[in-house]
């Protein structure tokens, strides 16, 4: 589906020529005439960029855009500010309010639809991590707080073989809190990247720009620096080369002589795009973590385990190792739930302890643990379960108030690849309970079939 684009401009004819210039490219576009008619299409209709006119009457731009990224379903939708006005101050007022970037009327086609792909490939990012973490969170796992507004420890990497013109820069973002470094060829940046954690890179176009260019094509290319954002520093007359590091995955620009003020603004702005980013990723990292987790022992689930057991099967063969507490009821009964939970987790992490770094061990369910051997024989696994069954009978589980000693009885079963999991974990578990009837702490196997 094609990019919607909302053009906002109070001037009709403004609109009808944006709206054109846009459907010629294919976009979906909506128009609004007015701040508050700007508002409630953004509501109904979901663009995936607005395209903002600064004056308008009542409700002017700036006002609009606070309120977009006031509400959060546009709070994440780029913003650029279509003015004829030419005061820096109202750029930094804009950039403060919200607005990903400016466009100068008359408006020029080329640094347009340049700056909405880039918009739009940045977008597109955001909106598959943030449907990401909305899924997981639809599946009860609460994320973890936002990252903070401040961007106090950031470290930017200044690119820019001017001395002077670097000190210059430097000096800014420094005031504003951030750790800058910088270097002066295209090469030491490089290294340093390869080696460094940078929140944002700064890039000092030369006479042809042809090693910054070079360098933020790389960036994109490589997993490590694939979501860093790229600012280019540049002359006005350097305009074409702008547009090209648009294309080759530059996120935003500034144009000499730099005003401190626009280059807080953007940075942070940028900086902070990117913290939010890492929280999605971050937040749907520990959703899946969750998901896969049992959250008393942290050992994998039942799910995990089984999955995993699949997959072994289907090249190789694995041994199944079911592991039940003896008598956990009784422990439950007199001593208490608590109690309970600190049994569990030691012998989760007696089990744990005992076996290789390839084995995969999960609580199953209740007081019943699972083990699977990636390419064990039965031989091997029944020796490994001799071991469980010992590390766990061999101490007794300190609990508030005394101390319980615990048995556990295992029934091993081993397959070949080509294996059901349904079909192992049956001939474990029946292993499992005729060491139960044979008096428990006691390892059984399971015949050959």
């Amino acid at each position: 589906m094609t990019a919607r684009i909302l053009v906002v401009d109070d001037i009709a004819a403004n609109l009808r020529l944006l709206e054109a210039k846009l459907l010629h490219e294919y976009y979906e576009v909506s128009v609004a005439s007015s701040g508050a008619e700007a508002l409630s299409v953004a509501q109904s209709w979901s663009p995936d960029v607005v395209l903002l006119d600064v004056m308008m009457p009542g409700m002017d731009g700036y006002e609009v855009c606070r309120r977009l990224k006031a509400q959060p379903a546009t709070a994440h939708v780029p913003i650029v500010m279509v003015t004829a006005l030419t005061d820096q101050a109202e750029r930094v007022r804009g950039l403060e309010a919200g607005a990903d970037d400016f466009l100068s009327k008359p408006v020029d086609d080329a640094t347009l639809f340049a700056r909405l792909r880039a918009l739009l490939r940045m977008k597109q990012v955001l909106d598959a991590w943030r449907l990401r973490a909305e899924t997981a969170r639809d599946l009860g796992f609460e994320p973890p707080a936002g990252p903070s507004a401040s961007i106090a420890g950031a470290r930017a990497l200044l690119v820019d073989e001017d001395a002077q013109d670097a000190a210059a820069l430097a000096a800014v973002l420094v005031a504003d809190g951030l750790e800058v470094t910088r270097c002066a060829d295209m090469a030491a940046a490089w290294d340093e990247l390869v080696e460094g954690d940078h929140d944002i890179v700064l890039l000092s176009l030369s006479a042809d720009g042809g090693d910054a260019l070079r360098l933020a094509s790389r960036l994109r290319a490589q997993a490590p620096t694939r979501d860093l954002p790229v600012v280019l520093v540049a002359d006005p007359a350097q305009k074409p080369l702008v547009l090209r590091g648009f294309e080759l995955g530059a996120n935003d620009h500034l144009l000499r002589p730099v005003d401190p003020n626009e280059l807080r603004a953007r940075v942070r702005n940028q900086i902070r795009r990117k913290r939010y980013q890492e929280r999605l990723r971050a937040d749907l990292d520990r959703s899946l973590e969750m998901a896969v987790t049992d959250p008393l022992t942290g050992l994998r689930n039942r799910r995990y385990v089984r999955r995993h057991l699949e997959g072994v099967l289907r090249t190789g063969r694995a041994a199944v190792l079911m592991l039940d507490v003896d008598r956990f009821k009784a422990v439950n009964d007199t001593h208490g739930h608590p109690a309970g939970d600190v049994v569990l987790r030691e012998v989760a992490e007696r089990v744990r302890g005992h076996l290789r770094a390839a084995d995969v061990v999960a609580r199953y369910g209740g007081e019943e643990f699972m083990v699977v051997m990636t390419g064990a024989a039965a031989e091997d696994a029944s020796m490994v379960a001799e071991r469980l069954r010992s590390a766990i009978a061999g101490a007794p589980v300190v609990i508030e108030g005394g101390a319980l000693r615990i048995t556990a009885s295992v029934g091993v079963a081993a397959g070949e690849a080509g294996s059901t999991a349904d079909a192992l974990i049956a001939a474990a578990d029946a292993a499992l309970y005729r060491a139960k009837r044979e008096g428990r702490n006691r390892v059984e196997t399971a015949a050959r079939s």
